[in-house]
């Protein structure tokens, strides 16, 4: 008889773990609080206007296509998506509207137009970020920290002696700043920082390697939009015989002599030989096991930022603006040092707008765009959200009409919102926190939690709160090194 794996929670580091533990012959059972599977990766479908309300940033096919391979075993299935030829387009208060290029040879000749930096030193600086990208993938993404053996091989020995030149004593701007010299460029790249919830005026320079994704390999688009990440993966589970229980939150999970048995859910007994957590790891041990005393250490890391973001139906289309826009903030320092005084809406927010309408017709109706508009905020602190979110419209719309030369109101015609407190509500992520704990700390790879406790056998734990981090790639790794860890130790 196969052994009985309970996954809590649906996000997607727990359908990548439901389909790698499936198809090696485990008996899965998901459990979802909500009534629709996911996670941070939903959407909304309202008047004409489709949004994705999560991640919206699709970097790393591979590892979907990898979960395409591994769960349908046939070579014919595959996942639709299409790589973007233009990755960003950056609005600058002077004026200066930089695009960023998949094909990074365009963007290095970008740079040199619009900014008149040397192409010699962009195209050193994409080739040092690819450099950190091949010391790190390796080790610190695809491995765990938390085992031994990770440190008993010539790969790891190699990555160590590389530390010097992976720029974990400075900061990405320190770094940046001496790399690029030109100050939009730097800001450019600060920006990245901001795809883990970290400060790039404090975080370590290694971060820096989150660019080569987007310049070096490519940003993509799901043939229809992100949510379908999901939807391809629940098909998967639902193959190889994975059963969801949707409006099922997880109460307690029980273990004895510290081994984990099963799990209270709805007033009822779940028996399990694993069990794998896929939601915040705070929640897991302050509700679940009651043992928030098990947390210390990590509660101490920094919180990510988090978010308020609205979903605007607008009807007009504007052609300056492509599937990923940043209208940045004059002061880009000052704007890191006022979320994390938290209590106000900084006085100039760097303005993110997604629109995947630009490349889904589907997603809006004629003549109209669907804008998913972000600007980062402090994590919950018990603020007043309602007058904070007010207040952020104002000063949204007010950038938005500045830079476009528009009036965005009267083109609203659908809005909804969330904040740090709807968040959590809706996702479980700790004060609304987007990434769980921030990397503004060169430590904080080795201080994130690891995907297992010594403390509770066969308990584990995926998604972006744990080790690797968040952001769609790391959560997927998370689940290719849950699934390896469980079927090694198996075989022991």
């Amino acid at each position: 008889m196969s052994k009985k794996i309970i996954i809590i929670g649906s996000g997607i580091a727990g359908l990548a773990s439901a389909i790698r533990l499936s198809t090696h012959g485990y008996s899965v059972v998901v459990f979802e609080s909500n009534n629709y599977i996911g996670g941070k990766i939903s959407e909304i479908n309202k008047n004409g206007y489709r949004f994705d309300t999560g991640p919206s940033l699709f970097t790393m096919p591979k590892l979907i296509d990898e979960l395409v391979k591994i769960g349908y075993k046939n070579p014919e299935k595959k996942f639709d998506y299409k790589k973007i030829d233009t990755t960003c387009s950056y609005f600058f208060d002077d004026g200066v509207i930089l695009n960023a290029y998949s094909q990074n040879k365009r963007f290095i000749d970008e740079v040199s137009n619009k900014l008149d930096v040397d192409s010699k030193i962009t195209r050193k600086y994409l080739d040092y970020v690819a450099f950190l990208f091949k010391s790190t993938n390796k080790i610190f993404i695809e491995k765990s920290l938390h085992k031994l053996s990770t440190y008993l091989s010539v790969k790891t020995l190699f990555s160590f002696l590389k530390i010097p030149f992976l720029s974990i004593f400075k900061s990405m701007n320190k770094t940046n700043t001496q790399r690029l010299k030109n100050p939009k460029l730097i800001k450019i790249f600060n920006r990245y920082a901001t795809y883990n919830g970290s400060n790039p005026f404090v975080a370590p320079g290694i971060l820096n390697v989150i660019s080569h994704l987007e310049l070096n390999e490519g940003v993509f688009l799901p043939n229809r939009g992100m949510r379908s990440i999901v939807d391809c993966l629940y098909e998967i589970c639902i193959k190889n015989g994975v059963v969801f229980k949707l409006g099922s939150k997880v109460d307690k999970i029980d273990f004895l002599d510290n081994k984990v048995n099963g799990v209270y859910s709805n007033k009822e007994y779940y028996s399990a030989d694993i069990i794998i957590s896929n939601i915040d790891i705070h929640y897991v041990y302050n509700h679940l096991l009651n043992k928030p005393h098990y947390l210390s250490r990590h509660t101490k890391n920094n919180r990510s930022s988090s978010a308020i973001i609205f979903y605007w139906g607008i009807k007009r289309t504007f052609e300056k603006l492509s599937l990923h826009n940043i209208l940045f903030a004059r002061d880009y320092e000052m704007e890191f040092n006022e979320i994390k005084s938290s209590q106000n809406i900084q006085s100039d927010p760097t303005v993110y707008i997604n629109i995947t309408s630009k490349h889904i017709a589907t997603d809006a109706p004629k003549n109209s765009e669907n804008w998913f508009v972000m600007i980062n905020v402090s994590h919950n602190k018990g603020q007043n959200w309602d007058l904070l979110v007010k207040n952020a419209r104002e000063k949204i719309i007010k950038k938005i009409n500045s830079f476009l030369n528009t009036d965005i109101e009267k083109f609203i015609e659908y809005e909804e919102y969330m904040d740090p407190t709807s968040i959590e509500f809706k996702t479980g992520s700790y004060q609304g926190s987007l990434y769980g704990s921030s990397s503004n700390d060169r430590m904080s790879a080795f201080l994130r939690h690891p995907n297992f406790t010594n403390k509770i056998k066969n308990l584990y734990f995926c998604g972006g709160t744990v080790h690797p981090g968040g952001g769609i790639p790391l959560a997927l790794n998370s689940a290719k090194i849950v699934a390896k860890e469980i079927i090694s130790n198996e075989k022991k």
